[in-house]
């Protein structure tokens, strides 16, 4: 069966009509050249080019297969292209995960920007999921390729297989309802202030991240926060918050939303900071991923470093 350097061969003699010039094309000697547009002929059981002393001629089949090896070279070409930027990481697909107040940080939209940017062929699947979850679809190894966390994994030898990249350790506010007489304060506030008020946060069983934060500062604070009200998505909580329902920790890039009727404060409470990370199975291989994480390096690479 004839192979591409054939095809090749025979395709340089096919356009210059010249043995020599052919064989000066593909810096090579012109014997070897004749050979192998012989073997092709044999194979094929057709003569390709008429030659004597004085020119070089296509048959019929010959100007027929020089059509086909055309193509066949042009696919050949287009296959070893497509396969040398799968292997590159870009073309293939992304399964990302994120939850819902990742959306509105800087980063998910620079990175996927970015990304797009560098390997315009490559689908990335976008999927909205809490922490937890994307943990457990990690862990699975077959739901999602990486997700943007929001807090450590729970369970220490998950965490061992995972490869954890620090994007930001994002400051928390305290929201509150703008009527409340502490909304125009302009200096930091701290939690033991608002000990006796009411809070509204994310159900624990579906988002812990929040939830426990929030407990956690409560607790250096000295008081059991009063969670009078729940919501899922995080920005529901500012509608409870600007209903008056109660007061509520959110990301600081939650700013973005501009709820009328809420009002956000800084917090002088320390650890009252909210952590973004990539997390990926530290086994996983896939060239698309590798690239992604590669265009993450200008973000994690001025973010604050450890983990919380």
């Amino acid at each position: 069966m004839f192979d591409l350097r054939q095809l090749r061969y025979f395709v340089a003699v096919a356009e210059t009509l010249s043995f020599t010039q052919a064989a000066r094309r593909l810096h090579m000697s012109q014997p070897p050249l004749s050979q192998q547009i012989q073997a092709l002929e044999q194979d094929l059981g057709v003569t390709l080019l008429d030659r004597n002393k004085r020119r070089v001629a296509l048959t019929e089949p010959g100007r027929l297969f020089l059509e086909e090896a055309r193509d066949i070279l042009a696919h050949a070409d287009g296959a070893r292209a497509r396969v040398a930027d799968a292997a590159a990481g870009y073309t293939g697909r992304l399964r990302l995960a994120y939850p819902a107040s990742v959306a509105f940080h800087p980063a998910l939209p620079q990175t996927l920007l970015r990304f797009s940017s560098h390997a315009p062929s490559v689908q990335v699947e976008l999927t909205e999921m809490y922490t937890e979850a994307q943990y457990t679809a990690l862990a699975a190894d077959d739901q999602i390729d990486a997700g943007l966390v929001r807090a450590l994994p729970k369970h220490r030898q998950l965490e061992q297989n995972l490869r954890l990249i620090v994007l930001d350790h994002e400051p928390l506010l305290l929201a509150m309802p703008a009527s409340h007489r502490l909304a125009t304060r302009e200096n930091p506030i701290a939690l033991k202030e608002v000990a006796d008020e009411a809070f509204v946060a994310q159900p624990r069983a579906h988002s812990t991240t929040l939830y426990d934060t929030l407990t956690r500062l409560a607790a250096r604070a000295g008081f059991h926060p009063s969670i009078r009200q729940e919501a899922r998505q995080v920005t529901a909580l500012l509608a409870l918050v600007s209903a008056g329902v109660g007061m509520a920790l959110v990301p600081a890039s939650l700013r973005a939303v501009q709820l009328s009727g809420v009002a956000m404060l800084a917090l002088s409470d320390p650890g009252a900071s909210q952590l973004l990370a990539l997390a990926c199975r530290a086994d996983n291989r896939s060239p698309v991923l590798k690239r992604f994480v590669d265009t993450l390096e200008p973000l994690h690479g001025d973010a604050p470093k450890g983990l919380p």
